[in-house]
């Protein structure tokens, strides 16, 4: 058995210690992230959770606790810390560079608790407890790894929702008309969200007539110009009035070649011409 209530109060009494003595042994100049802050509030929380992940750790040779007991423990505690947004803007390096220093702490304190017993144990229960010491330390940097990528994940999806919404604006123009400014790279995700975020905006915008104004964008392909050309399709069968400006040379050639036809479609060189038609007419 790994268990060994000695052994569990030994590093028990001692995580305090570990956490101190952690903390100090960081090398701020090479440090990133949470562990290079200087703000007494953050310094605080991450020393709090390193004390609250040694709490758990040393439980793994406690005779009373089971190791189903010990692994939703830990896993609580990966879950907070995986999601505090200090860790999630901490390289992912140079966290584990400190799940790796803290592993050192306890192989040591492994050799120290030995050292300082009054019994005699065995090179074989010696090199399980370390056996077991390395075989948590595994499974909490791989969980802990799987849920920061988890949120990050999350996080970047969110940020690019946020970025598609912002980068195909509906501008109002008058009671009527609208402009949409398409700009930058368009890949067929983001043609996607376009038309849908369109479609929904002038809906509840009361837009009759949509200038679209490609000038910004300076590479389209044959699936994004399809979707785009979808778009107009869609438009005008819920009463929106479109007039496309800006069409690059290559743009128009990349439509000619999926078998657009412009022919009943409002074409102008640029936006400014198509604010000048929508005058006039």
């Amino acid at each position: 058995m790994h268990r060994n209530n000695k052994l569990y109060h030994f590093l028990l009494e001692r995580t305090r210690l570990l956490t101190e003595q952690w903390y100090e042994s960081i090398d701020k100049s090479e440090a990133g992230g949470v562990y290079a802050s200087d703000d007494p509030e953050v310094i605080e929380t991450v020393k709090k959770q390193n004390y609250e992940f040694h709490l758990r750790f040393c439980k793994m040779f406690d005779e009373s606790s089971t190791h189903a007991e010990f692994l939703a423990s830990f896993n609580e505690w990966i879950c907070a810390v995986s999601r505090d947004e200090e860790h999630l803007n901490t390289p992912i390096h140079h966290i584990l560079r400190e799940f790796f220093n803290t592993e050192e702490q306890y192989l040591d304190l492994i050799e120290e608790f030995v050292e300082s017993s009054e019994e005699t144990y065995s090179l074989k229960t010696i090199n399980r407890w370390n056996r077991t010491i390395i075989e948590n330390f595994n499974y909490v940097v791989t969980a802990f790894t799987n849920q920061s990528y988890i949120h990050a994940e999350k996080r970047l999806t969110a940020q690019k929702e946020m970025i598609y919404e912002l980068s195909s604006p509906i501008i109002s123009l008058s009671e009527d008309l609208a402009l949409l400014p398409l700009v930058g790279d368009i890949d067929t995700e983001r043609a996607k969200r376009v038309l849908e975020n369109t479609l929904q905006e002038c809906s509840s915008q009361g837009v009759k007539h949509l200038l679209i104004d490609l000038s910004g964008v300076l590479i389209i392909d044959t699936m994004v110009a399809h979707q785009i050309f979808q778009l107009i399709k869609a438009l005008n069968l819920v009463g929106v009035k479109c007039t496309l400006s800006g069409i690059r040379p290559e743009i128009a050639q990349t439509a000619v070649q999926i078998g657009i036809n412009f022919n009943d479609m409002s074409v102008v060189s640029s936006i400014q011409k198509a604010l000048a038609s929508y005058k006039l007419g």
